[in-house]
Formats: structure tokens, sequence, C-alpha cells
């Protein structure tokens, strides 16, 4: 039936490799040929073996999955793909109808997967900065871990809407240009906010979109202006947040959770009609790179080393 990649326990440690495999993997009540997955942070860390993704094995990875599922193209980003159950980097693919969103029409199965997870959690965080009356009027928005396809899209997303971004990332020099034509007014360096700082700082942001965790969060919050909002969707930095509560006491500061894997059908849909409404596909396009299904286990080891950009599809059939 064609190639999946499996993660197997392999004499002490978690393994992926590229198998013949001719079973259809996964439950749910929706069958669906995947012809689109992406790679995803997650993703990397899924296929490096990392125990804290990989929750059991044999495991497909692939936590976004793009297919034909009874004549609809569909997509299910998260919802335990590639986590706890089997996910996208296979051609066939059980899931849940209630998390399914059938594609809106301006997209292509490969645009929906370069959006994929994360496309669509920048959109979520979109929306809840603005659901927080964050708006264009209200200030600067910083968006951290900016090269990451969570920041990249974010980035886009926001200026289409307005507002007047600021982007963060280790690569000021070598991606300067990339962040700017994605909408970026400036570019700071994240060295700046990855120590330990004062709990309390000047305040610049009306708004934050954090990937980072840890200490550049943090700081983050300390220059979040009065009644500012910050969405925090990922870790890449670390899972710990160190922080004071003066931000929230002394300034109104709101920290909203972003949830991506777990999200209802509702806010799915809403973060799905943001993107139909608002993002650039030939802007999707320069941010994104196809690759084959037996390119997915090297292009991961890169993405974890910090060498890859944007936003990469996986081409499953």
């Amino acid at each position: 039936m064609g190639h999946s990649i499996i993660i197997r326990d392999q004499n002490g440690s978690r393994t992926a490799r590229l198998e013949e495999t001719h079973d259809i993997f996964g439950d749910g009540d929706l069958e669906v040929a995947v012809s689109h997955s992406s790679l995803n942070y997650k993703d990397a860390m899924a296929l490096d073996g990392n125990p804290g993704v990989v929750r059991t094995t044999p495991l497909v990875p692939g936590i976004d999955a793009v297919g034909v599922s009874d004549g609809q193209l569909i997509t299910v980003n998260g919802a335990g793909l590639g986590e706890r159950r089997h996910g996208g980097y296979t051609p066939h693919l059980r899931v849940d109808s209630a998390v399914a969103v059938t594609v809106p029409e301006r997209f292509t199965a490969a645009e929906a997967a370069a959006i994929g997870t994360a496309g669509y959690t920048a959109a979520l965080s979109v929306d809840a900065l603005r659901s927080q009356h964050v708006s264009p009027d209200s200030g600067e928005i910083l968006v951290t871990g900016a090269t990451g396809g969570v920041g990249s899209v974010a980035l886009h997303l926001l200026h289409r809407l307005g507002y007047t971004t600021v982007a963060l990332t280790g690569r000021r020099e070598e991606h300067g240009d990339y962040l700017r034509g994605l909408g970026a007014a400036d570019v700071v360096d994240r060295a700046e906010y990855a120590e330990p700082g004062k709990p309390l700082q000047r305040g610049r942001w009306a708004g934050v979109v954090d990937t980072l965790g840890s200490h550049t969060l943090v700081n983050a919050l300390a220059q979040t202006q009065w009644g500012g909002a910050v969405t925090a969707c990922g870790m890449a930095q670390g899972t710990d947040v160190s922080a004071s509560v003066m931000p929230f006491i002394l300034r109104g500061v709101r920290l909203i959770g972003i949830n991506s894997v777990d999200a209802p059908l509702p806010l799915r849909q809403r973060a799905w009609d943001l993107l139909a409404a608002e993002l650039d596909l030939d802007v999707l396009a320069s941010m994104t790179e196809e690759i084959t299904l037996d390119q997915v286990i090297d292009a991961g080891a890169e993405l974890l080393a910090g060498k890859r950009l944007g936003r990469t599809v996986v081409k499953v059939q």
C-alpha cells in the first residue's frame, strides 16, 4: 500500500525508519487517504525519539494529516496524532471526525499541509489576542521564535490585519530580511531575552505571541504594557516559567495558553476561517519547502539543529 515512517523501540532507544507497509493505521470513524503532512518542531522531536512526545510505540509520527475522506479534502492538526496515536506520515490513516476540519476551498492539499499545525496554532494565537481586545491601535506585538513555522505565519497574519510587529530571533543577521518580508517592522536578538531579567521592565508590548517559554516568556511578560495580552504556545527554550506576579497585578497583563492539540472543533474552525480570509498564498509559498517521505528523518535533525526556517511540507504519496 505504500511506505510509512514508524518509530519503534530498539535496543533501549526509539528509532524512526521508513518502512514498506500494508496497514491502515490509527483508530476513528474516518478513513483518510493521506496525501500530505508537514514537519513541525514536535515532529522533529518525535523523530529523534523524545519520550515526552512519543507516548507509545510503535508509532507513526506526523502531527498533521491532509487527505481525502468520503470525497472531501480534510485536515487534522494535533489531536494526539504523532504522539499518543498514529499520525500523518503514512498513506492510509483513520482519524476521529470530531477533530477533522474540511479544508477551505481556496487551499490545495499541499497548501493546507504548509499551513499545518504551525499555521493553525499561529491563527489560534492571533485570534486569542483579538479576543482580548488587542487591536492594531494598541501598540507593538512581539513574536518570538519568529523564523519557525508558528512565528512566520503569525508575523504574516498580524501584518495583514494591520498590526505593527517585532520579530525575535537568534539569527538576526542571517534572517532579518526574511522576517521583514513577512511584515516585521523590527527584528530583535533573542539573546536579550534568553536570561533572567527584572520582574518588571519598561512596558513596550501591547501583545506577544510566544513560542519559546522559559526566560523569554518571562521577560516578554515583564515588558508587556498595561492591559496587554501574551499568548504561550511553545516550549522550545524550556517549560519553566519563573515569573513574578508583578506584571499581572500592577499592569493587568493576561497570559493565555494556546493548546492546539486538544482545541475543540469550533476553535479549530475559527482558526481556519481566519487563515482562509487573510493568508496570502504567495507569501505562504515563499516560506515553504516540499520534501518527500524519505527525506523527513534527515530534515527533522536539521530542524532540531536550527538549520531550517518557515514551513516544510511532506508529500506522503
